[in-house]
């Protein structure tokens, strides 16, 4: 099972780190990463294998709310096909 991740919002040090570490703890891997600054706003769309993690994905989903709400950012985490879903015509 894999999920989608997106980090948005204004650039600083540390972002990468922050939301690895939270993924590491809770047994996910990343699969692909795609990252840029654009005028200073930080963009990011992580591929997540979530299918060993050792918590509830609802965990994992508040875990990476929290962070965005501590560091200033929009982090959004949602299963693969319904990430698919929401963006296909």
């Amino acid at each position: 099972m894999r999920a989608v991740l997106t980090v948005i919002g204004q650039d600083k040090t540390g972002i990468i780190y922050n939301v690895s570490k939270i993924l590491s703890e809770s047994n996910a891997n990343i699969e692909d990463i795609s990252q840029t600054i654009m005028q200073g706003i930080f963009t990011m769309i992580m591929l997540v294998d979530v299918s060993d993690i050792n918590c509830d994905f609802s965990e994992l989903t508040e875990a990476m709310d929290n962070l965005g709400k501590s560091i200033g950012m929009s982090i959004r985490i949602q299963h693969e096909d319904i990430f698919n879903a929401m963006h296909s015509i």
